[in-house]
């Protein structure tokens, strides 16, 4: 469906006007949750979700029935500094591995029934060097807003957005630190697992993007230091707001593109969890500033939505026992 913005000022009111979580629904779910056959809060941490996916579906006994996991792909000029232990070649061979289904995102949306859409922004164009100039003109940013927006299903009841991108790690954690402040060394790690000159030589250069590109707007943070695929993935994530659809949100490079949308707009998260803490060092001091708690905490640093993905399948838990226990009253058992 095509985006309903053609600015950055559309698209700030559009957060502006982002729909709210249904307050009867949620004390629907709060109220059946309370008569199910189970000593209170036994669930723990799923009964809070259950609750807060309701509010957002708008019933108090919802289903998970359509997941969506959407890849955004794109490249980075800032390559040119040797940031990453890969080439930049390999993002597009990445793509066609997801197009034949063999990538692991690939496997774990088979498992939890998620449809999987992949999106390449423009390969053979990467972005500027964000060292030498803005990595993207305001039209090129407004462009992958609109691609993110564009790929969502209104039809989903969940969604995960995944990204890939050789360089992406830094351009995250120039984004992450210009949003939320911090130097460079703060937000800058590993990513495809570069050594200690490696590291140096990355926050080096989110250390020069940062005092180039001095700016309090988190989207113009965006637009200077980001790549496409981290706008695409803030485009999709608030077209699931306005669509009312949950979101779970990946690794590092997923939460620096939220942040964004958070910054831009306070509460504008109201409607994502996070799927996990990734092994990329600033990733929990990320989560921190958005005040999410991971889901599931497992080593990971693949990207592709991996993170998510696996905790597709905590949410469809949760919602399963919410919805699909029986109450005290319907199993004819003593409530005490």
């Amino acid at each position: 469906m095509q985006a309903p913005f053609e600015t950055l000022t559309a698209f700030r009111n559009l957060l502006a006007q982002s729909p709210a979580s249904d307050g009867d629904a949620t004390r629907a779910a709060q109220h059946r949750n309370a008569q199910l056959t189970k000593p209170p809060a036994a669930l723990g941490r799923l009964e809070d979700l259950a609750i807060w996916y309701a509010g957002w579906r708008g019933t108090g006994q919802p289903t998970i029935t359509a997941p969506q996991v959407v890849i955004f792909a794109g490249n980075h000029g800032v390559c040119a500094q040797g940031v990453s232990a890969f080439p930049p070649e390999v993002t597009a061979q990445m793509v066609a591995n997801f197009q034949h289904g063999g990538a692991a995102i690939n496997q774990l949306c088979k498992v939890f029934g998620a449809r999987m859409d992949v999106h390449a922004l423009t390969l053979d164009v990467p972005t500027v060097d964000f060292t030498q100039a803005p990595a993207m003109t305001e039209e090129e940013l407004i462009a992958a807003l609109q691609t993110g927006w564009a790929a969502v299903d209104p039809q989903a009841d969940l969604l995960v957005t995944g990204e890939m991108g050789i360089g992406n790690t830094t351009a995250a954690a120039a984004v992450a630190a210009a949003v939320l402040g911090g130097d460079a060394a703060r937000w800058t790690g590993r990513g495809t697992g570069v050594d200690d000159a490696g590291l140096a030589q990355k926050i080096a250069v989110v250390a020069r993007g940062l005092a180039l590109h001095a700016t309090s707007d988190p989207l113009m943070a965006l637009r200077c230091l980001g790549g496409r695929e981290l706008a695409a993935m803030a485009g999709a994530i608030a077209a699931a707001r306005h669509y009312r659809i949950p979101v779970i949100l990946d690794g590092f490079i997923c939460c620096a593109a939220a942040a964004v949308l958070e910054k831009t707009h306070p509460g504008a998260l109201d409607h994502a969890v996070a799927g996990h803490l990734s092994a990329e060092g600033a990733h929990q001091a990320l989560l921190d500033a958005l005040g999410k708690a991971p889901l599931l905490n497992l080593g990971l640093r693949l990207g592709e939505g991996s993170g998510a993905a696996l905790a597709i399948a905590v949410l469809q838990g949760a919602v399963a026992c919410h919805s699909g226990m029986a109450t005290f009253a319907e199993a004819g058992v003593s409530d005490g």
